[in-house]
């Protein structure tokens, strides 16, 4: 009988391992300090703690946070729940990336993803912090608002536009996109 324990627990692993992060209600949350967190609140995790081992047992699934890098400044993402965004960890999953963005309109800064993503588009008016998939190919910062139809990304948490305009500052400028990792 144990053996089909151990069998159910390395397949749950291997489950997780393989899950990612895709899901938003398994993103990191950011605090108002700015402190990344699971979102989870400490009973909770108590009790998965105190339940290892035990038929109840629930797997913590690997979280994950959009980190986005421009002129030195640092600012934490949390990650959207659509296929876009899911297929966008995946590929950033393997490796950082640097993209040469341009302002655009006043509201934005746009650059060439290295590959294409799947579209997710539906009509959404986008707020200062938002990362935005333009036409499958293409990945806008919002510092202001803007309507039309895109796929939504992530969503810095905790920035204002003047903040936004400061890092990313004016004309080109190179951003880096990476994932960090936590339970």
């Amino acid at each position: 009988m144990k053996k089909y324990y151990l069998i159910f627990a390395i397949i749950l692993v291997l489950a997780v391992i393989i899950g990612g992060c895709g899901n938003k209600n398994e993103t990191a949350d950011i605090t108002e300090s700015g402190e990344i967190t699971d979102g989870a609140d400490e009973t909770m995790k108590e009790d998965n703690n105190a339940s290892y081992g035990t038929e109840e047992s629930e797997a913590v699934k690997p979280s994950c946070v959009l980190v986005i890098e421009a002129n030195g400044k640092i600012f934490y993402a949390n990650i959207e729940n659509n296929p876009s965004a899911e297929a966008f960890i995946e590929k950033l999953s393997s490796e950082e990336i640097s993209v040469e963005m341009r302002d655009y309109g006043n509201f934005e800064k746009v650059g060439s993803l290295p590959w294409d993503l799947p579209r997710s588009d539906r009509q959404i008016t986008t707020k200062p912090g938002d990362v935005i998939l333009y036409q499958g190919s293409q990945i806008t910062v919002y510092y202001d608002e803007n309507s039309w139809n895109f796929t939504k990304l992530a969503k810095i948490g905790n920035t204002s536009k003047d903040e936004l305009l400061e890092a990313f500052g004016e004309g080109d400028v190179t951003v880096k996109f990476r994932l960090e990792w936590g339970e």
